[in-house]
C-alpha cells in the first residue's frame, strides 16, 4: 500500500505570549503567531503553476469555506459516508491475494496461456503490478485536481473510474481487449480519488483531526478485505457466485459514492485553522484593501462599514472558537508538544529552506527514494505471490493455502492495529532510530521469508502486515520533517512515483523466478534482501551523520548564547 499517510494537515510553528497582540475576543488570535500555521498539500505542482486560468481569474475554481458555516450534524454524518467510502472503495486493489484464487479458479488467461501455468501467474501478477502503479501515480493526479476543483469532483471522477474497472473485470472474457488489466487498473485510479479526496475533512472537526485521519486510514486498511469477503462467498456457494456477478453487484458502490457526492458531502474542502485565522486578520476586517482604496479613492469607510466588517470578523471569531474551543491553554500546550516532537527528530528542518530541485538533488531524497524503491518493490510483489512463494517453501499446497487465508485475514488487521503504534513510535523517537527500525524489521522479515519453517512463516506474516503501514507512514513523516510543507506535494509525490513506476520491475521478478529459478523465490527474495540492506545501511548512516552534525552546531550555537 502506498497513498500518503500523514497524523496531520496542519501544524503549528509558534504560539505568542501574552504579550502579543489579542484580539477583542482574545482567544483564537493568540493561539497563531506572525508564522503561520501551514497546510500540508498533496499538489505536486508548484504553486505558482496555474496554466488553465487567466491571470486575472481565481487560482483555483473552489474555494475551501470554514468548517463553522456547515451544521454539525452535517459534518458528522459527511465524516461517517466518506469512512464507509473508503471501506468500499480506496484500498481494494492490495486485497489481490484474496481475489487471485478465484480468477485463477475461473479460468482467467488460461485460454491466453494456453494452460502454462507459469504464464496464467506472471499475467495475474502483472494485474497487480499495474494497480500498483496507478495507485502511485494516480495521488499526483488527485493532488492538483483536488486544490483546483474541490472534492467533489474528485469523488465523482473515482466513482466513474471504479464503475468502468468494474465492468471491465467482469465482461474481461467477452472483451477484445486484456480487460483485466485494464478493469483492475480502473479500480486502483479509483481508489486516490475517493481516499485523498477525504482528507480535507479532517478539518470538519480540527479538535479531533487525529481522529479522523486514523479513522479514514483504517478504513483504507479494511477495504482490502473486501476481496477476501468476496472469495469466502465464492468458496460457500462453490464458484456459483462467479467474478462476473461480483463485480456487476460491485457497481452499487460507485452508485453510492456518487449519491453522497452530490447530496451530503461537500463540494469544496474545509478551511484549516491557519487559513481560518488569516481571514480574521485579512485586510478586509481591519482597514480598506489597497484595491478597495485604488478603485474609490474618493470613498471613506464609513462607521457603518467599519462597524459590518467588526460584526463579520466577530461572527467568524466566535465560529473558530465553536470549532477549537476557547482554551488558549489547550493550544499552547499542542504547539510545544509539536516543537517537542520536532526536537525530538534531530533532522527536523535540514532541508525547509531549500527549493525542490536543491532537495531533490541531494543525498536526503535520494537514499530515501531508493530505499523506498527496494522496499515497496518487495511488499508489493510479496503481496501478489505470497500463496505461490510458499507452495515451493512449504513443498505443500495446502499449507500454503492456510497461510494464504491467515494473510488475508491479516492484512487488514494487521493495517488497522498499527495505526496508534506507528504514531507513538514516530512521535517519540529520533528520525534515525525509526529508519533502523525500517532497515532491520525488513532484513528480518527478509530472512523469516526464505525459511521452510511454517513458524518463521506465520512470524514473518505477521511482522510484514505491521511493518506495511508502519513504512509507508514513516516514509511520509521522514518527508515531511526533512523537506517541509511548502514542497511536500513534489518532493514526497516525486519518490512514490519514482518507487510506483519502478514497481513494473516485479514482472521482471516473476520471469525470472519461473525461469531461472524453476519457480524457487528464495534466489529473488535474497536479491532484493540484500539490495534492501545495502540501501538501508547507507541511508541510516547518513542521516545519523548528518543529526550528529546538527546537534553539534546547535551545543554551539547555544555555547555563544544563541538558540
Amino acid at each position: 500500500m502506498s497513498l500518503q499517510r500523514v497524523a496531520s494537515l496542519e501544524t503549528f510553528v509558534n504560539v505568542p505570549g501574552e504579550s502579543q497582540r489579542r484580539s477583542p475576543r482574545g482567544s483564537v488570535s493568540s493561539a497563531v503567531a506572525s508564522e503561520r500555521a501551514r497546510k500540508l498539500t498533496f499538489n505536486p505542482l508548484p504553486e505558482s503553476w496555474h496554466p488553465v486560468f487567466d491571470d486575472d481569474q481565481d487560482q483555483h475554481l473552489t474555494q475551501p469555506v470554514g468548517a463553522f458555516e456547515v451544521p454539525q450534524w452535517k459534518r458528522i454524518l459527511q465524516v461517517v459516508a466518506a469512512v464507509i467510502i473508503c471501506l468500499l472503495a480506496s484500498g481494494i486493489v492490495f486485497g489481490y491475494a484474496a481475489l487471485k484464487p478465484v480468477l485463477k479458479d475461473e479460468g482467467a488467461y488460461r485460454e491466453t496461456c494456453k494452460g502454462e501455468d507459469a504464464c496464467v501467474e506472471i499475467r495475474l501478477n502483472l494485474m497487480f503490478t499495474v494497480a500498483a502503479v496507478t495507485t502511485n501515480v494516480a495521488a499526483l493526479l488527485v493532488g492538483a485536481i483536488l486544490d483546483y476543483y474541490g472534492p467533489r469532483v474528485c469523488g465523482i471522477l473515482g466513482a466513474i473510474f471504479l464503475s468502468t474497472g468494474a465492468l471491465s473485470v467482469s465482461f474481461a472474457k467477452h472483451l477484445p481487449f486484456d480487460a483485466f488489466i485494464v478493469g483492475y487498473l480502473f479500480l486502483a485510479l479509483g481508489g486516490p480519488f475517493t481516499y485523498i479526496s477525504s482528507f480535507q475533512l479532517s478539518n470538519a472537526f480540527p479538535r479531533h483531526s487525529g481522529l479522523i485521519l486514523a479513522l479514514l486510514t483504517g478504513a483504507f486498511d479494511a477495504s482490502s478485505a473486501l476481496f477476501l469477503v468476496y472469495r469466502i462467498i465464492y468458496e460457500r456457494t462453490e464458484g456459483s457466485f462467479g467474478h462476473h456477478q461480483f463485480f456487476l453487484a460491485y457497481l452499487a458502490v460507485p452508485l453510492i459514492i456518487l449519491v453522497f457526492q452530490l447530496t451530503l458531502l461537500p463540494k469544496h474542502s474545509y478551511k484549516t485553522v491557519g487559513e481560518m485565522i488569516e481571514e480574521i486578520e485579512a485586510p478586509a476586517f481591519n482597514g480598506p484593501s489597497t484595491i478597495d482604496v485604488a478603485a474609490h479613492s474618493d470613498d471613506q469607510v464609513d462607521e457603518h462599514t467599519a462597524l459590518l466588517r467588526e460584526e463579520q470578523r466577530e461572527s467568524v471569531v466566535r465560529g473558530i472558537e465553536e470549532l477549537l474551543g476557547p482554551n488558549k491553554t489547550d493550544v499552547d500546550k499542542q504547539a510545544r508538544e509539536e516543537e517537542a516532537k520536532n526536537d525530538r527528530s534531530g533532522v527536523w528542518g535540514v532541508m525547509h529552506n531549500r527549493s525542490a530541485r536543491e532537495q531533490i538533488c541531494s543525498p536526503w531524497f535520494v537514499l530515501i527514494c531508493l530505499f523506498t524503491i527496494v522496499q515497496m518493490t518487495r511488499i508489493n510483489y510479496f503481496v501478489a505471490t505470497v500463496r505461490e512463494q510458499y507452495e515451493v517453501i512449504f513443498g505443500s499446497e495446502a499449507e500454503a493455502a492456510a497461510l494464504n487465508h491467515f494473510f488475508d485475514v491479516a492484512l487488514p488487521l494487521g493495517g488497522i492495529a498499527s495505526v496508534p503504534l506507528t504514531g507513538a513510535v514516530l512521535d517519540r523517537t529520533s528520525t534515525v532510530t525509526v529508519l533502523a527500525a525500517l532497515v532491520g524489521l525488513a532484513a528480518l522479515i527478509g530472512v523469516l521469508g526464505v525459511l521452510p519453517d511454517a513458524r518463521a512463516a506465520y512470524a514473518g506474516v505477521g511482522l510484514f502486515v505491521a511493518y506495511r503501514p508502519f513504512y509507508y507512514t514513516a516514509v511520509s513523516d521522514y518527508s515531511a520533517k526533512v523537506f517541509g510543507f511548502a514542497t511536500f506535494g513534489r518532493v514526497y509525490g516525486a519518490v512514490i512515483c519514482l518507487a510506483g513506476l519502478f514497481n513494473l520491475s516485479q514482472s521482471a521478478l516473476d520471469l525470472l523466478r519461473h525461469r531461472a529459478s524453476a519457480g524457487d523465490p528464495v534466489p529473488v527474495n535474497l536479491l532484493l534482501l540484500a539490495v534492501g540492506l545495502v540501501v538501508g545501511l547507507c541511508l541510516v548512516g547518513y542521516v545519523a551523520a548528518q543529526a550528529a552534525r546538527l546537534r553539534a552546531k546547535r551545543r554551539a550555537r547555544e555555547g555563544r548564547g544563541f538558540r
